[in-house]
């Protein structure tokens, strides 16, 4: 498998795009590219990848990451009772929401994740994320770049026969390496080749069973994902950015034992790559299968918080 070091090297793309860049693989995406995804849709069916945020989500306090809090500050009592102090009748209902930014459905930013003490491009972490926030490559710098063609690669159905399923759900721990990616294009046929500028959808089937059993160690447990063997692959595709239906995008328990989350740190701070985690892929997962057809116009822009390191969003394919 090589060591973190070796493959951090192999994959790095400091400089490729100049020394300021901010914007890292979402270079990849074009106006072409996106041109070419308007292209794809044939029907109009729309789908919502998000999952819920609410107090029920799978948020367990780990590193301070809680389920959001939604909070009413004026209701339809108030309304009622006239309290509101809006003249001929008028009233209305104003809530807040608190929440961490990576609480649910949601990109990672550039300045998420460090190697040895460097960001993307290169740049000394502790000069690109501050107290005041990401100062350089935060997250409001994406916020009109994801935006392109979507490909979704449901290596769950593709590996349930192979590996004698009850549903296409790949187990806990399980490594998806470039080989099983590989043959999930190969079985879905040619709407779902990988390349150049594509924002690649992975579908595990780990959210359909927590929909199914709950939430139980969902957030920070073990997990199917991507083998730390797939960073190459990644590179060598030039995809824009990958989600996830799962927590932690990688396999978890990691496959090195004195790292931890190994491929976040070759692709966010050396590869410059766009990771989104915890997307809810079932449901445009069953259309893929019924049509035929894994690509689409994806839309899923982050939230422009000046200086954040990640953001919810809520990611649309259209077919």
């Amino acid at each position: 498998m090589g060591s973190i070091e070796a493959m951090a090297a192999r994959c790095r793309n400091w400089g490729r795009w100049g020394a300021d860049d901010v914007l890292g693989t979402l270079n990849f995406i074009d106006d072409a590219k996106r041109a070419q995804a308007a292209g794809i849709v044939r029907s109009g069916v729309v789908f919502s990848l998000a999952q819920a945020f609410d107090t029920n989500g799978p948020q367990n306090g780990w590193r301070r990451r809680t389920n959001p809090v939604h909070t009413m500050t004026d209701t339809g009592l108030e309304a009622e009772f006239g309290d509101q102090g809006f003249p001929h009748g008028f009233g209305g209902s104003d809530d807040v929401i608190a929440m961490p930014l990576q609480c649910s459905t949601q990109w990672d930013g550039l300045g998420h994740i460090f190697d040895r003490g460097h960001a993307w491009n290169g740049r000394r972490a502790g000069a690109v994320v501050t107290s005041d926030g990401d100062q350089v490559t935060g997250i409001q710098t994406a916020a009109a770049h994801l935006v392109g063609r979507g490909v979704l690669l449901d290596v769950g159905r593709a590996l349930q026969e192979q590996l004698g399923l009850e549903h296409p759900e790949l187990p806990d721990g399980f490594a998806i390496t470039p080989e099983h990616l590989e043959a999930t294009i190969a079985a879905q046929g040619a709407t779902a080749a990988v390349g150049r500028g594509d924002i690649l959808l992975v579908r595990t089937g780990q959210y359909a069973r927590t929909r199914r059993d709950g939430w139980g160690h969902y957030a920070g447990g073990p997990a199917p994902g991507l083998s730390f063997t797939t960073a190459p692959w990644l590179h060598e595709k030039e995809v824009a950015a990958v989600a996830t239906d799962t927590w932690g995008f990688e396999v978890r328990p990691n496959e090195f034992d004195d790292a931890f989350q190994p491929l976040h740190q070759i692709v966010i701070p050396n590869m410059g790559l766009f990771i989104g985690e915890m997307w809810a892929l079932d449901d445009l997962a069953e259309h893929c299968a019924a049509d035929g057809r894994y690509e689409f116009l994806l839309s899923a822009p982050p939230l422009p918080i000046t200086g954040a390191v990640g953001s919810p969003l809520n990611p649309v394919a259209l077919k």
